[in-house]
């Protein structure tokens, strides 16, 4: 099936990307919804981010610009120009309900615009996807934080084996930051033929006691 993705830049929709592409999907275009020309909703991933991440994948990307009172009709808008091209599915790595949306959100509009929803994480135990997760082979480093669940010192550290038990260690955290603990940004993975690598970021507290790792200067290497 001709599908596209829902694209956040983070770890969860990198996941389901893959999964989809496991599972004999063949994945025509990415999807990011932007809270400005310049960074995406969400995660504030910066415009050249997503670019790099796309051409890294050797995929197409669409950005489409929106807000809170005209998110629902803009993603709409776009995944009718998808259909139009011959897309059948969409995958998301939504892993719970998405905050903001009641339940059962995701199903009523992909029937409504008459695709198919994918959802291959989808009420999974966060602890194994996490492990499935790093085990695939995918780099991710935390570029936002809830201040009042972490620490700032987790910004821009890297998704792995001793992340994972350190955050274990911590009450009341889910793993995969399903209760707004953090969000992430892809580096690497199984579906990158190139790479991502940070050449300077810098650290932000923001007003909403969150915490922002600015990514200010990269590079993208052939593997």
């Amino acid at each position: 099936m001709k599908i596209a993705a829902s694209w956040s830049g983070g770890k969860d929709s990198a996941f389901a990307l893959h999964l989809a592409k496991q599972q004999g999907h063949e994945v025509v275009n990415i999807l990011t919804m932007m809270l400005s020309e310049e960074k995406s909703v969400f995660h504030l991933i910066r415009s050249a981010i997503l670019d790099a991440q796309a051409d890294a994948m050797g995929l197409s990307l669409i950005k489409k610009q929106t807000g809170n009172e005209t998110y629902e009709n803009d993603f709409k808008e776009v995944l009718l120009e998808l259909k139009a091209k011959g897309v059948e599915g969409l995958v998301t790595g939504d892993i719970c309900a998405i905050a903001g949306h009641e339940e059962g959100w995701l199903n009523r509009i992909c029937y409504e615009i008459g695709l198919k929803p994918i959802r291959p994480l989808w009420m999974g135990d966060t602890k194994q996807i996490f492990l499935d997760y790093i085990n695939a082979g995918f780099k991710a480093i935390v570029v936002r934080a809830n201040l009042s669940k972490l620490c700032v010192d987790w910004l821009g550290r890297v998704l792995d084996q001793q992340f994972y038990d350190e955050i274990l260690s911590l009450d009341n955290i889910d793993p995969c930051g399903e209760r707004g603990e953090y969000h992430t940004v892809v580096l690497d993975g199984p579906c990158f033929k190139k790479t991502i690598e940070l050449v300077e970021t810098q650290k932000h507290k923001l007003d909403n006691n969150s915490g922002y790792l600015e990514i200010k200067d990269f590079v993208v290497k052939c593997k």
